[in-house]
């Protein structure tokens, strides 16, 4: 059974990269070694432009989120802020908006001419032009920032809460003032956290499709995930998309080598044996500064897109504006008469569940055989589970197509191929925290199990999962969630009978019809915060900080 959870982990994680790299080295048509597709990926001048701007893309979003995050997380954790319970729900909400869902919002909210935004300044200055245009790349920056510096919030918040306020007490009784303490103190204690974010937002934003396939791609603005999306198109070139993907490997592996050079030169231990206090600074008349900041950015995120979004979906025709001949529930009456739609939705919360229950069996078993150190080389076995974390699900997508999509295990638009590629794809957060459970778990019931002449797979079944189960239910969750709102991975694997709800997505906007898409979206996310809302009455109310 052990050997067997190996081989299913091989044929999952080390199968579809390893077919990437030899389809990136082979001819189409012969099969025989060539660098031609890397000649072909890299030859032309916007493949180049494409991978320098998708850096670029990355950076600015990454400095936006650390800009929008930081403030937030230290007047949370730190201040004597007030509503922080009310700031952290709507962090919440765009943590769990899927970044397209919001891009939409952005293009109701910021169109050229038609955007309610600009239609509102127009009607208000007279001018006959808007003063936002989300067609364009700084705009497209901010509208990722704004559903990506969740993740760095998270971290950041979280590694303030858990270090100590002593030093910043002494420096300030020492006669230093509030912002020295704050940047010479407080913010090198987390560095690490912050770090860690913004190398998440960073290879995030890198390999993202949802965001710039709605707003970059009618730009004409040259992104590197969408110039891969077109090696798919007709005639299909995946060997030539296995040689462009490559440099993401490359440029992830790079930055968790830097991350680890840079913070491995200094010291951030900053707890004692004493416990530690954490009080809160007083802000005074400052902490409502800090407040409206917060609910800026909360309200760029959350409040407006989800404004535009909900008049969408309401609406005959979004562009009529508010009227009550213009309302209808029509949109939402689609989705469920419509068998088309009613199948995507369907799939998409099947495949989700399935993939659940797939990724956390093999990370339960994985981290069973490492932890009880049941047979050599089990170290392998994490390195496997977490692999998934360095490959961007771009690439993941594109190899799981080189690997399986052809004969002879020709899994191409099947089911099958999708939940294996879900599972895939969130494995590491299902095995980490399997592995955090299993480690305070004393073996000592297992081991009656042994004695009484039970198996190892009857203390698991008997003994492990049942003790577990609040544990095990978190996992599946935190695979469930992200999994209904995976484009990624999908936009390459799905097929004409398994389109999910994020590729229907991508469809309705590429048509236009926004005011399905936004039905669509609202009926996502009031599934997504019931799923939540059951995690926190089941788990607790942190059970979705370990996502991050």
């Amino acid at each position: 059974m052990w050997l067997l959870a190996a081989a299913a982990l091989l044929f999952l994680v080390a199968t579809p990269l390893l077919r990437l790299l030899i389809s990136s080295l082979q001819a189409a048509d012969t099969g025989r070694f060539t660098f031609n597709n890397y000649l072909s990926a890299y030859g032309r001048l916007r493949n180049l432009e494409a991978l320098g701007n998708s850096l670029l893309y990355a950076l600015e979003v990454t400095v936006l989120s650390t800009v929008m995050a930081v403030p937030i997380a230290w007047g949370v954790s730190r201040t004597d802020m007030p509503a922080k319970s009310l700031v952290r729900a709507l962090i919440l909400g765009a943590f769990i908006t899927p970044p397209y869902l919001g891009a939409i919002g952005w293009i109701l909210l910021a169109g050229p001419n038609a955007g309610w935004l600009n239609y509102v300044w127009m009607a208000a200055t007279g001018s006959h032009h808007g003063f936002i245009d989300v067609y364009s790349f700084g705009v497209l920056s901010l509208v990722t920032a704004l559903y990506a510096f969740p993740y760095i919030f998270v971290f950041t918040s979280d590694a303030l809460d858990r270090v100590s306020s002593e030093m910043e007490e002494a420096a300030n009784i020492l006669g230093a003032g509030s912002l020295y303490t704050v940047f010479r103190i407080t913010l090198p204690l987390v560095t690490p956290a912050i770090l860690g974010g913004a190398i998440v937002v960073f290879l995030d934003t890198v390999a993202l499709f949802g965001t710039p396939a709605v707003i970059a791609l009618p730009a004409r603005i040259r992104i590197m995930t969408l110039q891969l999306w077109q090696y798919f198109e007709f005639p299909v070139r995946a060997e030539v998309a296995a040689a462009y993907a490559m440099p993401l490997i490359v440029i992830t592996l790079a930055l968790f080598w830097a991350q680890r050079a840079i913070l491995g030169r200094r010291s951030y231990v900053a707890l004692t044996g004493k416990g530690g206090s954490r009080t809160l600074t007083p802000l005074g008349p400052w902490r409502w500064l800090i407040l409206g900041y917060a609910l800026f950015v909360v309200g760029l995120a959350v409040i407006l897109p989800y404004a535009a979004l909900a008049q969408a979906a309401f609406s005959k025709a979004w562009g009529l504006g508010f009227s009550i001949g213009n309302l209808t529930l029509d949109n939402f009456r689609y989705l469920l008469a419509e068998e088309g739609a009613r199948r995507t939705i369907v799939h998409s919360f099947t495949y989700s569940a399935a993939s659940g229950c797939v990724a956390v069996a093999l990370a339960l078993l994985a981290a069973y055989v490492v932890n009880r150190k049941l047979m050599r080389g089990g170290s392998l076995l994490t390195l496997l589970c977490m692999a998934p974390l360095v490959i961007p699900g771009i690439v993941l997508g594109i190899g799981f197509y080189a690997a399986f999509a052809a004969p002879p295990v020709a899994l191409y638009g099947t089911a099958l191929l999708l939940i294996l590629g879900y599972s895939t794809r969130f494995l590491p957060i299902a095995y980490v925290n399997c592995a955090a459970s299993l480690r305070s778990l004393n073996p000592e019931m297992e081991e009656a199990v042994r004695i009484l002449g039970g198996t190892r797979l009857r203390a698991i079944a008997r003994v492990i999962v049942p003790v577990l189960k609040k544990s095990l239910l978190g996992s599946w969750l935190l695979v469930f969630i992200p999994a209904t709102r995976e484009l990624s991975t999908a936009i390459f694997l799905f097929g004409a009978q398994t389109r999910v709800i994020s590729v229907m997505m991508l469809d309705l906007s590429e048509n236009g019809s926004f005011e399905i898409l936004a039905a669509l979206g609202f009926f996502l996310l009031g599934a997504t915060i019931l799923i939540v809302l059951l995690g926190y009455k089941v788990i607790g109310r942190d059970f979705m900080l370990r996502q991050s």
